[in-house]
């Protein structure tokens, strides 16, 4: 059979990326092949805007220091929070410095990120575990029934079309990987985002760290879209990826690392694989634009200016 000449065919989406069906802005061909810039994303057309909404996310925030010291950072990416304005918050762990203790929380974190304490959905990173008082007490203390509303330091909630999975990946015990997997199971929403706070892929100082495996073999079964990370001090996005790090643009996991929410950046050290993009000293917030059926994001800096953009992602 005599195949259909390319030129006569439509422009469909990717499975797994969301390209558009057409507009010169997002579309260019080089070399005969297919082209695509993230300043022309498929979700300004119509039908992506569906059930959209913005959220916010960040990890390793508040150093203790304030807006009076010119080198403090967590002021600054609060002050984008504000402009921005989401629907809400995911913040991916290592909220405060350096012991995560409640007059410190008072002092920093609540000075600037505190602002948005009613709509923020936090995970603890390893620092939370650091309070002399006891693992957690302090951010148990400040963020209370809001980051245990279901009385343990992980839980779950949906928007729109989405059902986000937070994780305390401090203490990724039996008990919790079982609830972890009932919750995929019962959910009836098309896409799914998981946050916690150690990457199973990094090429930042701390890399890889296998602990988060059994959560990506339980979200990959589940065809899940998104996991976003902290503990390393840069950004970071993957290409679409399985467990064991092999490339899979139709049902791979997306893995979004936000370490730069305030804290001293961290040194990229050793660049994995399926790492797209890298950046460290750069401070700000990951805007996430969801729809119901995908989602992108920008990296905005402290300055203001967009550090970096996601391919659209359309969800399995």
């Amino acid at each position: 059979m005599t195949p259909t000449p390319r030129a006569k065919k439509p422009l469909h989406k990717n499975p797994r990326i969301g390209i558009p069906a057409a507009g010169a802005a997002a579309l260019a061909l080089a070399g005969g092949v297919l082209m695509w810039s993230p300043a022309g994303r498929a979700d300004a057309s119509p039908h992506r805007a569906a059930g959209g909404f913005t959220v916010v996310a960040a990890g390793d925030i508040a150093e203790q220091c304030t807006a009076d010291s010119g080198d403090c950072e967590h002021p600054k990416t609060a002050a984008l929070v504000k402009k921005i304005n989401p629907k809400f918050i995911m913040t991916m762990g290592d909220n405060q410095y350096d012991d995560a203790r409640l007059k410190d929380f008072t002092r920093y974190y609540d000075k600037t990120w505190g602002a948005f304490k009613n709509k923020t959905h936090p995970i603890p990173g390893n620092h939370e575990t650091y309070d002399p008082d006891g693992e957690f007490k302090g951010y148990k203390s400040y963020f209370g029934k809001i980051a245990y509303p279901e009385g343990k330091p992980y839980y779950s909630y949906d928007e729109g079309n989405w059902h986000f999975i937070a994780l305390d990946t401090n203490n990724l015990t039996s008990a919790q990987l079982k609830w972890f997997k009932a919750d995929l199971k019962a959910t009836t929403k098309k896409c799914v985002a998981t946050y916690f706070h150690h990457p199973l892929f990094s090429s930042g100082e701390h890399g890889n760290d296998p602990v988060s495996r059994p959560v990506w073999k339980a979200l990959y079964d589940a065809k899940a879209e998104l996991v976003l990370n902290g503990h390393d001090h840069h950004y970071e996005r993957f290409a679409p990826q399985t467990p064991d790090g092999e490339r899979d643009d139709e049902n791979g996991i997306v893995e979004l690392l936000g370490g730069m929410g305030g804290a001293h950046p961290y040194k990229i050290e050793e660049v994995q694989p399926n790492s797209e993009k890298r950046l460290t000293n750069t401070f700000g917030v990951v805007k996430l634009d969801f729809t119901d059926d995908g989602y992108s994001w920008d990296l905005i800096g402290t300055d203001g200016k967009t550090k970096d953009s996601s391919p659209s992602y359309t969800c399995h």
